[in-house]
């Protein structure tokens, strides 16, 4: 809104130009979206712990995590005001990708916000039943899949593999069922990882931070030549959401580091995993996704792996899943975990921009 006002005076006052690069706003919805969290975030905190909003504790988790018992929960609505806010002010609202990402944030964060009331008024950790959670969130992936997919389009069902040139692989009937899986996948695999302080915003800050550079680098018909990646035409306005989406998670993330004041919730992690997702879908970076996000695939197949070897074997694998408390219950102080799987985050994201180059 802001944006195309601003714009359209640029004739009248030539440095308002400066509006029409993706660069520029994206920095502008960084800045907007994390003081605008910062502005917000006492207040939401404080609603949440008058409305009884707290924290519901794993009767089988970590010891060390009794004390979180009333912590104040749902900030994830903190994270979504602030990158909707952002989007608004700074995205070009006539790009059709921006609203679809905005549809994922907000479908995927009422699932999480039903979650999350579930859980609070039966005072237990269990929330929505499974099936019908996930009957929700594949709902959502299918029709956001469906919108995505143009048949007008030769590139609608790519996937493209990254370290080689020109590798891809067209999908066909498979492409929504794939859809459905990354974007699923990724929304559950954020929730999964949303177990100590800090942990998940910190991984998705450093997630939106290089998907921020990927899509642009996309988006860029010289850049993406010049590299011999797959140019996608409209998909560079979404570095402004992945600029919103960095300064919410570093805006939610003064108040959610260790020890933390208020905790997302399942509105704030299903939300955030399902944007990622299809960011990633839209930009035809799913596999890239999940080198950015390794510590999310980590964290999932540790779930599954201990479900698996405790049905069939009746063994653990871990002490505790997911694969965070399982270095809890080693010994490990809960802010070291936080640190050392934010280091190893940082360099996956490296690891994916590297894939730019090596093709």
């Amino acid at each position: 809104m802001l944006f195309e006002y601003l714009y359209s005076l640029h004739e009248a006052f030539s440095p308002l130009n400066v509006f029409r690069y993706i660069t520029f706003r994206s920095a502008l919805a960084v800045i907007t979206s994390l003081l605008f969290s910062l502005m917000i975030g006492p207040r939401i905190i404080r609603f949440l712990a008058g409305m009884s909003h707290t924290q519901v504790v794993r009767a089988d988790g970590p010891s060390t995590h009794l004390g979180k018992k009333g912590t104040p929960t749902g900030g994830g609505l903190m994270i979504i005001a602030s990158i909707l806010l952002s989007v608004l002010l700074w995205g070009d609202l006539e790009n059709r990708y921006v609203w679809i990402i905005l549809a994922a944030l907000v479908s995927f964060g009422i699932v999480g916000y039903i979650d999350d009331y579930l859980k609070i008024k039966g005072a237990n950790s269990r929330g929505l039943k499974g099936r019908y959670k996930f009957t929700l969130q594949i709902m959502i992936a299918v029709v956001i899949g469906l919108v995505i997919q143009d048949p007008s389009e030769a590139s609608a069902s790519w996937l493209s593999i990254p370290f080689f040139k020109k590798w891809i692989v067209n999908l066909g009937l498979l492409y929504i069922p794939f859809v459905v899986l990354v974007i699923t996948g990724s929304s559950n695999a954020v929730n999964l990882t949303d177990g100590i302080d800090g942990l998940a915003i910190g991984l998705v800050g450093i997630a939106s931070l290089a998907n921020g550079l990927l899509i642009y680098i996309g988006g860029h018909s010289r850049i993406a030549e010049y590299l011999q990646v797959m140019y996608l035409p409209g998909t560079g306005e979404l570095t402004v959401i992945c600029g919103a989406l960095l300064g919410a998670s570093l805006g939610f993330l003064w108040f959610n580091a260790y020890p933390a004041e208020v905790f997302m919730g399942d509105v704030g992690s299903l939300s955030l995993g399902g944007v990622l997702g299809t960011l990633a879908v839209i930009s035809k970076q799913e596999i890239v996704l999940a080198i950015v996000g390794g510590i999310f695939v980590v964290e999932t197949f540790s779930v599954i792996l201990q479900v698996l070897s405790f049905k069939f074997t009746g063994r653990r694998i871990f002490r505790m899943a997911p694969i965070h408390h399982h270095f809890e219950l080693k010994g490990w102080p809960e802010a070291k975990v936080i640190v050392r799987f934010w280091i190893v985050g940082i360099l996956l994201s490296f690891v994916s921009l590297a894939t730019l180059k090596l093709r």
